[in-house]
């Protein structure tokens, strides 16, 4: 997988493969406090990328600096590709770099492996959900356990 990039105010916004080289720089990824609620540690959802046998990683970078971390996998069922375990460290929140490291994911999934569909699920209560909607994200009336599903179509 080729690292797919955007642009924040000239600033590049990078999505690589988690590898040997740069497991350890996610790991060391935090949240605030406020959001702890919301998202899993680091380690867990690398764990679940290498033994639940669905979940390709993704770190997110600025520049040469891992800034957060992202997953995607594809729904056999109908298709879709689903977008999980999105977080920007905490020292890095509020400026645009986790709407970059979707837009980026999004479209080098829909470039590289052809997706038109998407799929993300979260608590009713995280105000993240605020970013997925204006990113075209809409919510439906499935739920992932305790977390309501938005998809997003993209346009042909």
């Amino acid at each position: 997988m080729s690292p797919s990039t955007t642009k924040n105010n000239g600033t590049q916004v990078t999505l690589r493969p988690v590898t040997h080289n740069n497991w350890r720089e996610v790991t060391k990824l935090e949240v605030s406090e406020s959001q702890r609620e919301f998202v899993a540690e680091p380690s867990y959802y690398l764990a679940l990328c290498s033994y639940g046998g669905l979940w390709q990683p993704l770190a997110i970078y600025l520049g040469e600096q891992v800034i957060g971390f992202m997953m995607w996998a594809v729904d056999k069922a109908d298709g879709s590709c689903w977008l999980g375990g999105i977080l920007i460290d905490k020292s890095y929140q509020r400026k645009g770099y986790g709407r970059k490291a979707i837009q980026a994911a999004i479209a080098m999934v829909a470039k590289k492996h052809g997706y038109e569909q998407f799929a993300l699920s979260y608590s009713p209560g995280n105000p993240a959900k605020s970013l997925y909607h204006s990113l075209g994200f809409i919510e439906t009336d499935k739920w992932e356990g305790d977390e309501i599903v938005a998809r997003l179509s993209l346009e042909k």
